[in-house]
């Protein structure tokens, strides 16, 4: 009787060319394969995912890195404005030009190129339109011989890097 299963079962078998017999250590294999294939498409997909995640903390410290210089240097620039005040005004103030009139003015002329060469330049006012991005209107007056919005007194300079304004000029407008 076995003969004849065996028998029935390879006339079945060639009679049905597509189908395949797998032994059992065929079947192990090929789920092992399939667990394996799994497995490492899951741990490229986690390889890939954190390969991505550190370029974009690479690419985000860098720009935070280029972002801080400016920021401090503008800091740092906004404390000094007073010093460089007080040396105009020690100069403005001055009765004789003596030795000590010319120590003063050669201490603000350094200053003035040290804000200089960190990119500092005042913002133009007197004889300028009013511009509310880089000027404080103070006060206002009724001047027929200046135009509208035109700026006729300066009280305070005003500074700026590039396009950041570190202090806007304290002025006075003619309407």
């Amino acid at each position: 009787m076995r003969r004849r299963n065996v028998k029935n079962a390879k006339q079945r078998v060639e009679s049905h060319p597509e189908l395949v017999i797998l032994n059992p250590k065929d079947l192990y294999l090929q789920k092992w394969e399939n667990e394996f294939q799994k497995k490492w498409q899951d741990v490229n997909e986690k390889y890939m995912r954190t390969l991505a995640e550190y370029d974009n903390y690479r690419k985000r410290t860098i720009k935070e890195k280029e972002s801080i210089y400016p920021e401090a240097k503008g800091v740092v620039v906004e404390k000094f404005l007073p010093v460089m005040d007080n040396f105009q005004r020690a100069l403005d103030s001055a009765e004789e030009k003596d030795a000590f009139y010319e120590g003063v003015a050669m201490v603000k002329k350094q200053m003035d190129e040290v804000l200089t060469a960190l990119g500092v330049e005042e913002i133009s006012a007197v004889g300028e339109e009013f511009n509310p991005e880089l000027h404080n209107a103070v006060m206002h007056i009724d001047d027929e011989e200046s135009g509208e919005n035109m700026i006729v007194e300066e009280f305070q300079k005003g500074y700026k890097i590039g396009d950041r304004v570190i202090r806007h000029s304290m002025v006075k407008v003619a309407n």
